[in-house]
C-alpha cells in the first residue's frame, strides 16, 4: 500500500487539476473590472445622475418624482470644492470600501487580479508563504466599520425609494405612484440588503460572539436573529454578485431616463 504524499506546486498555474480552474478566476476580473471601469466613468461623468421634481441639477420634471442614481445618494454638494471634484467621489468610498474588504470579495480579487492563490492546489507567484491581512492589506481589518456606513446607506436608499413613489400634483401636492424607475431603485436597495445583512461581520456582532444564548440578555431575540443572518450567509457570494449587477443597472437606467434616452412609465 502506497503511501500518500502531497506534491508541492511551485510556479504561477503549475497543478494537477485537469478541470478549467482559470475560468472562474478569469470570469471575476472581467466582471468586476468592467464595473470599475463603468463605475469610474460615471463618477467622472458626473451628469444625468436625478430627474424629476425637485432636482437640483438635471432633469428637473415638476411632474415626474424624484429619482436619483444610488452612485451619486445621498447627494452632498459642498460650494467650496473644486467642480471637477464628483459628488459619486464623495460616497462612493463608503460602499467600495465595504465590498473591498468584504471576505467573499477578497478571495474573489485575490484569485481574479493576484494570483494569490489561482485557484485550489494551483501554483501562485509567491510560493506558500502567507502572513494574514497585514502590511499593504492591513486596511482589510476595517470591515466591520465600513458594515456600520453600508447599514447606513441602505437607510439612505430606502428614503430614496420613498421618494420615487411620491409623485407631484398641480395643485402642489403629492400622490402616491409606481414607475419603472421606482422598481429599479427599490428592487436595488432589497438586493443590498440581502447582501449587507448577510455580512460575515454582522453575523458575528448578532450572536456569533455568544456562547450561551440563555445566558445573555435578549438571547432568545439574538439566536433568530443570528439564524437569520445566517440563512443569509449561506448565499453570500449570490447575492453580492446580484447586488453589484443591480447597482450598475440602477445608475444606468436614471442616466438614461436623464439624458431623455428612454421614458421612465408610470404603472400606477
Amino acid at each position: 500500500m502506497g503511501i500518500a504524499t502531497t506534491t508541492e506546486r511551485k510556479g504561477l498555474g503549475k497543478s494537477e487539476r485537469r478541470d478549467a480552474w482559470w475560468v472562474g478566476p478569469l470570469a471575476t476580473a472581467l466582471a468586476l473590472g468592467a464595473f470599475g471601469v463603468y463605475a469610474t466613468f460615471r463618477a467622472v461623468y458626473a451628469t444625468d445622475f436625478e430627474l424629476g421634481h425637485g432636482a437640483r441639477f438635471h432633469t428637473q420634471l415638476p411632474d415626474h418624482a424624484y429619482l436619483l442614481s444610488p452612485f451619486f445618494s445621498p447627494l452632498i454638494v459642498l460650494p467650496w470644492l473644486p467642480a471637477w471634484i464628483s459628488p459619486a467621489f464623495l460616497i462612493l468610498w463608503a460602499p467600495g470600501g465595504f465590498r473591498l474588504t468584504c471576505y467573499y470579495y477578497r478571495k474573489a480579487y485575490y484569485r481574479a487580479f493576484f494570483l494569490d492563490p489561482p485557484g485550489c492546489a494551483v501554483g501562485e507567484p509567491r510560493g506558500r508563504r502567507y502572513q494574514g491581512e497585514r502590511r499593504l492589506f492591513l486596511f482589510q481589518n476595517l470591515h466591520r466599520f465600513f458594515l456600520y456606513l453600508a447599514l447606513a446607506f441602505l437607510v439612505v436608499l430606502s428614503i430614496d425609494v420613498v421618494h420615487a413613489c411620491c409623485w407631484p400634483t398641480p395643485d402642489g401636492g403629492w400622490r402616491f405612484g409606481i414607475s419603472i424607475g421606482t422598481l429599479v431603485l427599490a428592487a436595488n436597495t432589497a438586493c443590498l440588503g440581502l447582501y449587507t445583512f448577510g455580512c460575515h461581520s454582522l453575523r458575528h456582532l448578532v450572536g456569533g460572539n455568544v456562547d450561551c444564548y440563555s445566558c445573555v440578555a435578549f438571547g432568545h431575540t439574538r439566536h433568530r436573529l443570528w439564524k437569520g443572518v445566517s440563512a443569509l450567509n449561506k448565499h453570500h457570494m449570490r447575492w453580492a454578485w446580484v447586488s453589484l449587477f443591480t447597482v450598475g443597472f440602477a445608475d444606468f437606467y436614471v442616466w438614461l431616463v436623464a439624458a431623455g434616452t428612454i421614458a421612465d412609465w408610470r404603472i400606477l
